[in-house]
């Protein structure tokens, strides 16, 4: 009953306003760009299912749901990371228009590594290795030679975007992401030469000078912890500010669903959407009662196997808010 109504609330506000409450930060966001911040703005407690595939990698966890429940989840992710041989910017456009003609909900994210590395990047070599004050001071400064490699970096994943914008396709774009860890090289960087500088940047790059306009910002930290040398900070030490941001979003391992750090989002997010940008363990039923304003939930590919039992993902999928692939109700 209650994703009937959502049906059709979400049809008149569309037919009504074409707006949402929340207009997208930039302000030249295309039309399938504001449809689907449109929709996501009007769930209500309603939930999006979600799926992670590795580097735009064939459906395998995405199919693996349907098998289990005999649906397919709402959103389809994946990631542009370079970690081995040929970029995989070719597969990953493919696979999106691959999902978003079967009527997925695209999700987009990059695990880049330092731009003093080459391509590929080494995981621990790169990616979450560290990065100098000296470099870091150098990389928000225009003109070195760190920004220059910085910017070959964007405009090498930007062109990728630019040809899922040409083929009319909206992107939960969340690059950057679990900035408020300590284990990547953008991560744990604070004040306003930090983070928040570099999150600066790269919007500027995307929005005004590469024009990309099917974006939606996601802004993705990491649930808080404290654990020794593993920590998650708290969120606002590295928001930049609602002029940036369109979706705040976290993510959930080890089925740290704690109400307080839901609560701290949501105070943050002051009305805009917030979501599970990525997750190990389903959130049960239970704390989705009381966690009802998750705009989506995207489990961590081989973590649906790993961490998940088959009855969790039918529970969850199965859930009176849920909202599967076949349920996406989005009016351009």
């Amino acid at each position: 009953m209650k994703k009937l109504f959502l049906t059709v609330i979400s049809s008149i506000f569309f037919m009504t306003t074409g707006c949402s409450q929340n207009p997208l930060v930039n302000k030249n966001a295309n039309e399938e760009a504001k449809a689907l911040f449109n929709y996501i703005n009007t769930l209500g407690d309603n939930i999006l299912s979600g799926q992670h595939s590795y580097n735009g990698e064939s459906q395998r966890y995405y199919n693996k749901v349907e098998s289990i429940t005999g649906k397919f989840p709402a959103v389809w992710g994946t990631d542009f990371y370079w970690s081995s041989g040929e970029d995989p910017g070719k597969r990953v456009v493919e696979a999106a228009k691959k999902m978003h003609k079967q009527g997925a909900i695209v999700t987009l994210m990059w695990h880049v590594g330092r731009p003093t590395d080459d391509a590929p990047f080494g995981w621990k070599e790169s990616v979450q290795n560290k990065i100098t004050d000296k470099e870091w001071q150098d990389l928000i400064t225009p003109g070195t030679d760190i920004h220059k490699r910085w910017l070959a970096q964007v405009d090498h994943v930007a062109s990728s975007l630019k040809e899922l914008q040409d083929a009319n396709i909206p992107v939960l774009w969340r690059p950057y992401h679990e900035m408020n860890g300590v284990w990547f090289w953008w991560g744990n960087k604070r004040g306003e030469q930090g983070f928040t500088k570099l999150w600066k940047m790269l919007f500027d790059r995307f929005t005004n000078h590469h024009k990309l306009n099917n974006l939606i910002w996601v802004w993705n930290a990491n649930a808080p912890r404290d654990i020794p040398k593993d920590e998650g900070f708290d969120y606002e030490l590295f928001y930049p500010g609602h002029d940036y941001v369109d979706i705040l979003a976290t993510d959930v391992y080890h089925y740290d669903y704690e109400q307080n750090e839901y609560e701290q989002l949501l105070k943050l997010a002051d009305g805009k959407p917030i979501a599970l940008g990525e997750v190990g363990q389903l959130p049960k039923t239970n704390i989705l009662e009381v966690q009802p304003k998750w705009s989506w939930f995207m489990v961590w590919s081989n973590w649906l196997e790993t961490a998940n039992t088959e009855e969790r993902v039918k529970n969850v999928y199965d859930y009176k808010n849920t909202i599967t692939r076949d349920e996406i109700q989005i009016k351009n």
